[in-house]
């Protein structure tokens, strides 16, 4: 059985931490192979706070932390880029004591090895898993429409923010990753859900996966100017 993540917007904090909140939650449909029933998430902040962190998302780059609880009590992973330029970004998954967990890999559409964004997925011991965003045959119609959506398009660039996809003219998102002639993950669009169908995936990395893949999206989690 499929485990389905799903992210939320997380909880307001009613303490004085230095956030007035933790962020969104990724959420498991089942507790199979360890997982909780959610991790929370957020921004590791550079030094430069939230203003160089825009600045390097816009590059590709994104620095994420995993928390067991919205106290931010037990971190359970953090994501951290490798590299992020010419369209490539390069991330790592690291667990709760810093070991590798797996790591994943984004190439922008027109910037890396293709027509459409490429996601590869690497995960110590299993065979790299390789997706591509939306399918061709939705591809070809998405463009076949875009002399009307021209007025869509330009409210598009004024509603987003750098290092982001998409907007009110959504292009096709859907995701299918192949292993190997498997499909270990899947990223469906509606309901923005991530489905894990092998039960080996580390679930780290399926949360990890899932804010990565929220954090590219217009009005992305990590965007926030405060």
């Amino acid at each position: 059985m499929s485990n389905v993540l799903t992210m939320y917007r997380g909880p307001k904090r009613s303490d004085d931490y230095a956030q007035a909140k933790l962020g969104p939650m990724v959420s498991f449909a089942n507790g199979s192979g360890g997982a909780p029933s959610a991790v929370y998430v957020e921004r590791a902040l550079p030094p430069g706070g939230v203003p160089a962190y825009r600045a390097a998302r816009g590059s590709g780059a994104r620095s994420i932390l995993m928390w067991a609880d919205d106290g931010r009590r037990e971190r359970v992973g953090t994501v951290v880029t490798q590299s992020a330029t010419g369209g490539v970004a390069r991330f790592q998954v690291l667990g709760a004591h810093g070991e590798l967990v797996g790591t994943v890999v984004r190439e922008k559409a027109l910037r890396g090895r293709g027509l459409r964004t490429r996601w590869t997925v690497a995960q110590p011991g299993r065979p790299d898993s390789v997706g591509f965003k939306g399918r061709i045959v939705w591809w070809w119609l998405w463009w076949l429409a875009l002399p009307m959506m021209v007025l869509v398009l330009v409210m598009t660039v004024f509603d987003s923010v750098p290092g982001n996809e998409g907007g009110f003219a959504r292009a096709p998102r859907r995701i299918r990753w192949r292993a190997h002639g498997q499909v270990p993950l899947e990223f469906r669009s509606r309901g923005d859900k991530l489905h894990v169908h092998a039960p080996d995936v580390d679930w780290r990395l399926g949360a990890a996966l899932a804010a990565l893949l929220h954090s590219f999206h217009a009005g992305a989690w990590d965007s926030a100017k405060k």
